[in-house]
């Protein structure tokens, strides 16, 4: 394949990379797997228009991104786009997409299962035509972002201490909220203090993220109006992996979902993929399965049964 390589010096691991010899090692890795490859190092700043430019040429079969969450939403966005692959290189704090992906979260192992993985095919969602690889969510998780971008941090520790006390300032100040969804045939109206709208559903894990980007669903899932107790029990169970229990959050498995906020603020926010936005009053989310290709470990793709990979959940 021809490929170009777009690293983010800039993201959480890089920062402390050395780029220069980092670069050579991908060029070496794909190239000795049979690829046409070159690797760039970019700021955060210019890697975006510069994946643009890439993407829109017609020599090339798909772009390698590496950096953190952000960095790898937009590449997945232009890659989608452009109809081209994507491969990811994990060198941010959190790295859910590339956990769902099963991409090694060691930046060098990556680069050798990537060099001699294959192209499948996996879903990606949209809200209002914009598309995201791993959540929109309004409400609590909205409220944390917008307390945690009021710290200042310039490290992978530093954003996981301002995140931690943003967690502590929501559970004391939790948001309620009224919301109308239409939902697998289902419409309602209902006051909640969280909404959140996944590629896929999320597995049993702490951090959130699907471990199935094949099934072809959406994961809906809406909190009760909480209060500060509430929210604690709700963190505790988001860390045992077992958000479905919680008796506050309802759960559903639609390919759709319209949201109307009846009340909406003039500066409520919504978050996509880590990126606080303005929230808009009608927001239609919908997933389009298998409409985007990334490069996974050889042989991954087989090891999900067919059955797997698009049955409807009950």
């Amino acid at each position: 394949m021809k490929l170009v390589g777009f690293f983010n010096r800039d993201g959480g691991t890089f920062k402390t990379t050395d780029m220069l010899a980092y670069e050579k090692r991908a060029e070496a890795a794909f190239r000795e797997a049979g690829h046409d490859f070159d690797a760039i190092v970019f700021s955060g700043r210019e890697i975006i228009p510069a994946m643009e430019r890439a993407a829109k040429r017609d020599d090339i079969d798909g772009i390698v991104a590496g950096g953190g969450d952000g960095t790898i939403s937009a590449a997945a966005s232009i890659a989608w786009k452009n109809g081209i692959a994507l491969g990811v290189v994990p060198a941010g704090t959190m790295n859910l997409f590339a956990r769902s992906l099963r991409v090694p979260l060691d930046i060098w192992q990556a680069l050798d299962v990537l060099a001699s993985g294959e192209v499948d095919n996996v879903d990606i969602a949209s809200a209002n035509g914009r598309p995201f690889i791993h959540q929109f969510s309004a409400g609590l998780h909205a409220r944390m972002v917008r307390y945690r971008n009021a710290y200042s941090y310039r490290s992978r520790l530093g954003k996981i201490r301002a995140s931690t006390k943003a967690a502590l300032g929501v559970v004391f100040n939790p948001p309620e909220f009224e919301v109308e969804f239409e939902a697998a045939g289902m419409r309602e109206r209902r006051w909640v203090s969280a909404i959140s709208v996944s590629n896929n559903p999320f597995g049993e894990n702490a951090l959130l993220y699907a471990d199935n980007l094949t099934s072809g669903e959406l994961g809906f899932y809406t909190a009760n109006p909480l209060k500060p107790l509430g929210v604690a029990r709700l963190a505790i169970d988001m860390l045992r992996g077992k958000v479905r229990e919680n008796a506050d959050v309802m759960v559903m498995h639609p390919a759709e979902v319209h949201l109307h906020f009846p009340k909406l603020r003039s500066k409520a926010n919504c978050v996509m993929d880590g990126e606080l936005l303005p929230l808009q009053r009608d927001v239609s989310i919908r997933l389009h399965p298998g409409e985007l290709k990334v490069l996974v470990k050889q042989g991954l793709a087989a090891q999900v049964d067919a059955s797997e990979r698009r049955e409807p959940a009950a």
